[in-house]
C-alpha cells in the first residue's frame, strides 16, 4: 500500500487535496467545487455545510484511490471568512467570504478615523471590507439580532475543525488575518475587540499552526478513517502557498494568480508599509507579508463572458484569447486597463474602486482588449511588489503558482512587466502542499519545513520589453491613484 499524506486547501471556489509521497513529491490531486452566492450587491456567501461535504469527499476520494488512509492530514484555507454559529455549533447564516464588500463604508470610516493605522500595526491586517473585524462591525450595526444571538464567530476552517473534533481552535495564521489578533503578543487584541463590540469568549482559542489532534472523529462521513490519523491545523492559504512554493529565503517572493492574485514574501519580522501590505503568521516566529489583488483570472473570465460573449468557458476559449493577445505589441498600442472590476485590495484598499479601459481608440481590436486586460493584472501585481520591496529589499526571483501558469504568454508578460526572473515551481496547488509540509514538521518528520530542490522552468524577462513596460506602468500608476481611498 502506498504511504502518503494529504495537504488539504479549503479554498473559495473548491477544496483541493494533494497527496504527497514520502519523498515530498505530489502523487495525486482530488478536488471538489462549490458555489458562491450573491443575493444582494456586495454580498458574497457560501454554505459551510457544502464546503464540509467537499472536504470529506476529498479525503474519501484519496482513500479510495490509494486503497488506504493517509498517515497524516494538514489543513490550509482561504482567509477572511466569517460565520456566526449558535451554542450547538450550527450556522445562523451563510458564511461571508473574503470577497464580501458590504462593510466597505465601515472600512472607509475606520481608516479615515486614524484608529485604522494603529489597528493595522497591531494586527497586521489591512483595513478593508474583507476583514472579519469590519464584517463584525457591520453585523453589529445592521444585523443586531444575529450578532447578539451568535455564540461564536468563526472562519470556515474553524467550522470544519469543530465538526471534526468538537472544539473551537483557530491557528495563528487564520487568526492573524481577522484584524482581531495581535501578531506581536499572539493573543486577541483588546483594541480590536472593543471596536468589534466582542468579548474574547465568542472567538476560538488561538493555537500555533503545528497544533494537531487525533482520535475519534465526530463526522460519520469519515468513520472509515483510522483513529490514529493526526490532523494538523495548519495555516492560511497565502502562508501555505509561500511554503509550498519554497519562498522562505530573502531575495525571493511569490506571486499567485488564480481567481484573484497576491504578492508575498517570508520574513522573521512584520513588514508594515505605507501601502498597508498584510503581515500574517506562518507560525509563531515567521511572517508572510505582501498584498492581495481582487482581480486576477476573474477579470479574464469577465472579458470572455461579458465582452466577447463566450459561455461555458473552456480551455479552447482561453487559448483563443491568449492567441489574440500574443499578436499585439507590448503596451497594447496605448490602451491601459484598470482591473478593478471587484474593487481592489492592495495597494488601493478601496472596495468601491471600478475598472476601466483608458485610451480606447477606433484602431483597437479584440486582441488589444485581451492584452490590455492581461497587462493590467500584471501592472497591479507589480505595484504591490514595489511596495513590498521598499521594505523587504530587492527580490531577485519570483516563484509563481496558480492557474495562470498554464499560459506561457501570461508568464512572459509578468516577467517582462516586473523585470524579474520567474521560477515555475510546480503547477499543483502550492497551498495544499504547504499544509502538508506543516504537518510533516509538526509530526517530527523534519526539524524544519521540508525544502526539496527547486525545480521547474525559468522565465527570463526581455530587457527591451521591460524598458517599454516601465513607461506603460508609469501611466498605469498615475491613473490608478484616482481610485485610492
Amino acid at each position: 500500500m502506498t504511504r502518503y499524506l494529504l495537504g488539504i486547501d479549503i479554498g473559495t471556489g473548491s477544496t483541493k487535496a494533494v497527496a504527497l509521497g514520502t519523498d515530498d513529491k505530489p502523487l495525486a490531486v482530488f478536488q471538489e467545487h462549490y458555489k458562491t452566492c450573491s443575493p444582494l450587491p456586495g454580498y458574497s456567501e457560501q454554505d459551510p455545510d457544502e464546503i464540509l461535504r467537499a472536504f470529506c469527499s476529498c479525503i474519501r476520494k484519496a482513500m479510495a484511490h490509494f486503497e488506504g488512509a493517509p498517515f497524516c492530514i494538514g489543513l490550509s484555507s482561504a482567509m477572511h471568512s466569517l460565520l456566526a454559529v449558535d451554542a450547538n455549533g450550527l450556522p445562523l447564516c451563510p458564511a461571508m467570504t473574503w470577497a464580501d464588500t458590504r462593510a466597505a463604508e465601515i472600512a472607509r470610516t475606520l481608516l479615515e478615523s486614524g484608529m485604522g493605522k494603529s489597528l493595522y500595526h497591531a494586527t497586521g491586517t489591512p483595513i478593508h471590507a474583507m476583514s472579519p473585524l469590519c464584517k463584525l462591525m457591520w453585523l453589529h450595526r445592521h444585523a443586531t439580532g444575529l450578532f447578539n444571538d451568535a455564540s461564536k464567530f468563526i472562519s470556515v476552517k474553524e467550522y470544519v475543525w469543530y465538526k471534526l473534533f468538537g472544539e473551537y481552535r483557530v491557528d495563528y495564521s487564520i487568526a492573524s488575518s481577522t484584524g482581531l489578533f495581535n501578531i506581536h503578543d499572539l493573543r486577541w487584541d483588546t483594541g480590536a475587540l472593543e471596536m468589534a463590540k466582542l468579548s474574547e469568549d465568542r472567538l476560538s482559542i488561538p493555537v500555533d499552526t503545528g497544533y494537531l489532534k487525533r482520535g475519534r472523529l465526530l463526522l460519520p462521513e469519515l468513520s472509515s478513517l483510522p483513529l490514529d490519523v493526526p490532523f494538523v491545523i495548519g495555516a492560511s492559504d497565502g502562508c501555505t502557498a509561500n511554503l509550498g512554493s519554497q519562498v522562505m529565503q530573502p531575495g525571493t517572493a511569490a506571486i499567485t494568480i488564480g481567481t484573484s492574485g497576491a504578492v508575498r514574501a517570508t520574513s522573521p519580522r512584520p513588514l508594515a508599509t505605507e501601502a498597508m501590505t498584510f503581515c500574517y503568521l506562518l507560525d509563531a516566529r515567521t511572517y508572510v507579508c505582501g498584498g492581495p489583488v481582487n482581480n486576477g483570472g476573474i477579470a479574464v473570465q469577465w472579458l470572455l463572458r461579458n465582452v466577447f460573449g463566450k459561455t461555458g468557458l473552456t480551455a479552447t476559449d482561453y487559448k483563443w484569447l491568449f492567441n489574440l493577445a500574443e499578436a499585439i505589441p507590448p503596451g497594447s498600442d496605448g490602451l491601459i486597463f484598470l482591473p478593478y472590476l471587484n474593487g481592489e485590495r492592495a495597494p488601493l484598499w478601496n472596495a468601491e474602486a471600478t475598472g476601466a479601459f483608458i485610451g480606447l481608440k477606433q484602431r483597437h481590436t479584440q486582441g488589444h482588449l485581451a492584452r490590455a486586460v492581461l497587462e493590467g493584472i500584471c501592472y497591479a501585481l507589480r505595484d504591490v511588489l514595489l511596495s513590498l520591496e521598499a521594505e523587504a529589499g530587492y527580490f531577485h526571483h519570483i516563484h509563481v503558482s496558480g492557474g495562470f501558469v498554464h499560459s506561457l504568454l501570461w508568464l512572459q508578460l509578468l516577467a517582462d512587466i516586473t523585470g524579474k526572473e520567474l521560477v515555475l515551481f510546480n503547477t499543483e496547488d502550492a497551498s495544499a502542499i504547504g499544509a502538508a509540509y506543516i504537518a510533516l514538521k509538526a509530526l517530527g518528520y523534519s526539524s524544519d519545513y521540508p525544502q526539496p530542490a527547486i525545480m521547474g522552468n525559468r522565465i527570463v524577462p526581455d530587457k527591451d520589453r521591460h524598458a517599454a513596460y516601465r513607461t506603460c506602468f508609469s501611466g498605469y500608476r498615475r491613473l490608478s491613484e484616482s481610485q485610492r481611498y
